[in-house]
Formats: structure tokens, C-alpha cells, sequence
């Protein structure tokens, strides 16, 4: 029997009564699994709910098999060791015993098969290319990047090998080089794998795609292009099946109304033949009772076809996807071909960023691409490269996503950076961000993920002035699918000079970027070559 995951009639709510699911069902077969969906959508829930890290409110979930899980949070949790983070602490522990002369049974039963845990450990990390010195394993969580730590992780999944196993964003924190290690052990992965990501290139590795979406979850066989093309011919045959159905209730309408037409003038007749006297009064009433009976009959008939038609309407629309786009304009973002945006002093010479440019800044982690964005700003100091010149008016977007006062209104936030913008205007702009309504009114602090980042997008480009120079920090990191497709759509309206610092190859060709700098450890950035995945 093939390992797997069962959920059956699942349902969870959050302390506050926030219903997360209601009736799930859902099952995960032998091979890998991309299972996406709106940020908020459960996609984390649903993986703790898995593990049983999380107990349902009713409903059930079965697993056949042990389960190995690397969560978000794994960078967080600095205070555990190396080989906690490896899960192989409890063997290591009955080894050091075993060793001092504890021969128990339980020590044995620790340790198992693996007497040569610690040599398989360090050539993991090592295949890894985490290098961690004297006594590694023994190091903590907090002595690592956030890249080194996710990898870690990875590596103590592939040194236990559980039947099953869950990745929670696994690509965040990964540099180009760590992206690459971890497609390729997605590739080769055996068993149950469940891995939850808005990372496309990783998304083209798995066999099928989960979608949940509205607390239910649909499988599409194939990666995530498959994926894609599938729902596109799907939605343009429910557009098709739109077009016909509206046209259906049309003609139903049209045929009603020609109907009771048809109905008035007969109705019209029989007055006109009764006021005149023609035939005897028992025979006129007879006939004026049978035309009230028809002509209902006929109105209910052709009424009922109408109910039918709207109905088939209300049907074929469920099916069309109303996903709203953004659809911004920002001219007063325009920049000159030419004008230079931006002066770097470094010991390679001088680097300079001229006109609407779009600079994607690259490099392994570690390498100083935040600082260096930080020193654009003029918040913080490169070690290796002076700011010689900046525009300006900039604008810096940092991972956390955390320039909004989560005490003030969604409205307010906004106003705050661009004062002089009359309260309509900002509520019509805010709009265009797919923002509306008693949102705008709410704090900050209880917006979901996807709309807390479209306000703090929002507050950015809409700032008074705009921003001239836009700085992007792993803007995708922790976005869902549909968030990046807003990022992409409201930077398609950007018209300044833009560097965004990421590993999202597939984000950065989408969004246009013409020129490529490489940041080297301790050093400046250098001209670079786009990577092959980019499109050249």
C-alpha cells in the first residue's frame, strides 16, 4: 500500500471563531505535491493540521507512515542546536551513553542502524555546502543564515527519510545556489512529499497541483504549467459557456415578453367581442375563462423557461474565476532616460543606475544585498561601497513588509504618505489596489497577509511625491501566487528606476528587468549575466 495522507469531512476555526475549513476532504498520494492557494487560504494550517501540531474542531486525518515537516519558522527558533534542527539529537545522546558504558536497551533502541549518524550528517551538510567548522552539530539555529538553516533542515529530512514529508515554503531565505540544491532533491524525493510554495521553478518539479481555494481542495495532474493551461482552457469554456447562457436568458426574456404581447392583443379581442354582443353570453364567458386559463399556463411556461435560463446563468458564472487585476497609472513616477538615479562607490569603480532602469541584485546569501539597500536609503552603511548619489525621492519595500502603523486605519496609513491627497482620491486609488469598502476604516494590524501587502504597496507608489527609485527586498518571500501576480501587475505601472534584490528568476523576467548585478561577499555589485531560467 503506498503511503499517503487522508483528510475526511475536516473542519477548524481560530480561538476568535474564524472558520479556517468546514468539510474538507482531501488525499495525498505516493509522489510530489505543490499545494497552493491565497495567502490566508489554510495552505500552513492545513500542514499543521497534518502533523497534529493543530487538532481539528471535527473531521479526521490519517497518515500512513512517519512524517518528517520543515516549517517557516525554522529560522526562528535560533535557540536549538545543529543536530536538533537535523533531528538527530536523541541518537547522538545515546551514543555519548553508550560510549560511557550505558549499555541499556533503550540506548541501543535509540540508536538503531544509525552508528554512523554523525558521519552521515556532516557529509549531508557538506553535499550542502554548509561549512560550519569546529563542532558543528553542536552550534545553534542562531549561528546560521536564514539559508543555511532552511538547507539544514532539508538535510535532516533527507537523513531520516520518512515516508512522508511536508515542505512549508521551503525556498524562502535560498539563495540561487541553495534554489538549486533543493530542486534537485524535490527531483530525486521519494515517498509521500507535500510542499506548500509560490516558487514557480520549484513548482515545476512536482507531478500535480493542489489548489485550495475557498476551504476546498482540487488536484490537477502535472507541474505547474500544466496547471496553468489546464485552468486557462477551463476558464475560457466557462467564458464560453457565459456568453451562451446569457444569450440564453435573453431570448427567454424576448420570447416572454413577445408572449404576454401576444396575450394582451387576445385579451383585447375577447373585450372588444364581448362589448359588441356577437355570440350568446354563456358561450362569451366560456371562452373568456378558457383564454385565462391558457394565458396563464403560457405565462408560467414561458416564465419558468426564463427561471431556467437565469439559473444556467447564476451556474456558468460560479465557474468564471472574478480574481480583480490591478490597474494603476503612475506618471509622476517617470524618470528620464539618462538621468542618473544613483552613484555606487566600490572597489571595483563606479556603478551608476540611469533612468527607468530595472536592476534585479543577485547574489548568495550572506553577500550584503540588504545592506546595500539599506545604505541607498540612508538608514545604514556598506562596509565596502559609499553612496556617491541618489535620487531623491525613493522608495523601499524591506521583507517584513513592516513600514504600516498597525494601529491606524488602512486609510489613514495611506494619507500619512501622501498628506496633500484629498480622502476621495486616496479611497479611489486604493481601490485600484483592490482595496475597498469597511477595509479601508479597519487598523492596519488585522489586515491579511495578500491585503497588508497591497497597502503597504499602495502607501509606496501612491506616496506624495512617488517614489522615483524603487528598492525591493525578496519582495516575493512569503507571497502567495496571486500576490505576485499583483506585484507584477502594479509594477507594470511603475515608471521609475527599480533594483530589487531576489532569487525569484521567473519573478524578475516577468517584470521586465534589463540589467543584472551580482553582490560578492564583503564586496560591491558587478555586472552579471541574466541566469538561463530568466530568458536571457
Amino acid at each position: 500500500m503506498p503511503h499517503s495522507i487522508v483528510c475526511s469531512e475536516l473542519a477548524f476555526d481560530w480561538p476568535d471563531g474564524t472558520p479556517v475549513f468546514s468539510g474538507l476532504n482531501a488525499a495525498f498520494d505516493t509522489g510530489r505535491t505543490g499545494l497552493i492557494g491565497l495567502n490566508g487560504s489554510g495552505k500552513s494550517t492545513l500542514l499543521k493540521l497534518i502533523t497534529g501540531r493543530l487538532t481539528p474542531a471535527s473531521g479526521s486525518v490519517r497518515v500512513d507512515g512517519d512524517i518528517g515537516c520543515l516549517e517557516q519558522r525554522v529560522t526562528l527558533d535560533t535557540g536549538q542546536s545543529v543536530a536538533e534542527l537535523l533531528g538527530i539529537a536523541p541518537v547522538r545522546t545515546a551514543l555519548r551513553a553508550i560510549e560511557s558504558g550505558d549499555a541499556s536497551e533503550d540506548n541501543f533502541a535509540a540508536v538503531g542502524d544509525d552508528w554512523d549518524i554523525e558521519e552521515r550528517a556532516a557529509a549531508e551538510l557538506e553535499r550542502f555546502g554548509i561549512v560550519l567548522g569546529d563542532d558543528p552539530l553542536d552550534r545553534t539555529v542562531a549561528s546560521l543564515s536564514g539559508g543555511e538553516a532552511v538547507l539544514t533542515g532539508l538535510a535532516g529530512l533527507i537523513l531520516r527519510r520518512p515516508a512522508v514529508t511536508l515542505l512549508d515554503e521551503p525556498t524562502n531565505n535560498l539563495d540561487a545556489r541553495a534554489r538549486a540544491l533543493l530542486y534537485e532533491a524535490v527531483e530525486t524525493w521519494r515517498g509521500v512529499l507535500v510542499v506548500v510554495t509560490h516558487d514557480r521553478e520549484l513548482l515545476e518539479r512536482v507531478d500535480r497541483i493542489a489548489e485550495l481555494r475557498e476551504g476546498r481542495i482540487r488536484i490537477w495532474g502535472g507541474n505547474y504549467s500544466a496547471y496553468t493551461e489546464q485552468l486557462a482552457a477551463e476558464q475560457e469554456a466557462a467564458q464560453r459557456a457565459v456568453r451562451t447562457a446569457a444569450a440564453g436568458v435573453r431570448r427567454e426574456r424576448r420570447q416572454l415578453i413577445e408572449a404576454q404581447t401576444k396575450l394582451d392583443r387576445r385579451a383585447r379581442y375577447g373585450r372588444k367581442m364581448n362589448a359588441i354582443k356577437r355570440e350568446p353570453k354563456v358561450v362569451m364567458n366560456q371562452r373568456r375563462g378558457d383564454a385565462q386559463v391558457s394565458a396563464a399556463k403560457h405565462h408560467i411556461m414561458h416564465a419558468g423557461k426564463v427561471e431556467e435560463a437565469e439559473q444556467a446563468l447564476a451556474e456558468s458564472e460560479a465557474a468564471v474565476r472574478d480574481d480583480d487585476r490591478i490597474r494603476i497609472r503612475l506618471p509622476e513616477t517617470a524618470v528620464p532616460a539618462g538621468r542618473t538615479m544613483l552613484e555606487l562607490d566600490g572597489p571595483h569603480g563606479r556603478s551608476y543606475v540611469r533612468g527607468p532602469e530595472r536592476i534585479a541584485l543577485t547574489g548568495d546569501n550572506g553577500t550584503g544585498k540588504t545592506t546595500l539597500l539599506r545604505a541607498i536609503t540612508g538608514s545604514g552603511a556598506h562596509p565596502a561601497v559609499t553612496v556617491a548619489r541618489v535620487a531623491d525621492r525613493v522608495g523601499y519595500l524591506p521583507q517584513r513588509l513592516d513600514i504600516l502603523d498597525d494601529s491606524l486605519s488602512v486609510l489613514d496609513n495611506v494619507r500619512a504618505a501622501a498628506p496633500s491627497a484629498a480622502p476621495q482620491r486616496v479611497r479611489a486609488d486604493l481601490a485600484r489596489f483592490l482595496v475597498r469598502g469597511d477595509r479601508l476604516s479597519d487598523a492596519a494590524g488585522v489586515l491579511s497577509g495578500g491585503e497588508r501587502f497591497r497597502v503597504t504597496l499602495a502607501c509606496l507608489l501612491l506616496a506624495d511625491p512617488p517614489p522615483q527609485l524603487l528598492l525591493l527586498d525578496e519582495p516575493t518571500n512569503n507571497l502567495d501566487l496571486d500576490s505576485v501576480g499583483r506585484l507584477t501587475e502594479a509594477l507594470a505601472a511603475y515608471r521609475g528606476a527599480l533594483i530589487v534584490a531576489g532569487h525569484d528568476t521567473a519573478f524578475l523576467a516577468d517584470i521586465g528587468i534589463t540589467r543584472w548585478w551580482r553582490m560578492e561577499r564583503g564586496g560591491a555589485p558587478v555586472e552579471a549575466d541574466p541566469p538561463p531560467s530568466a530568458g536571457g
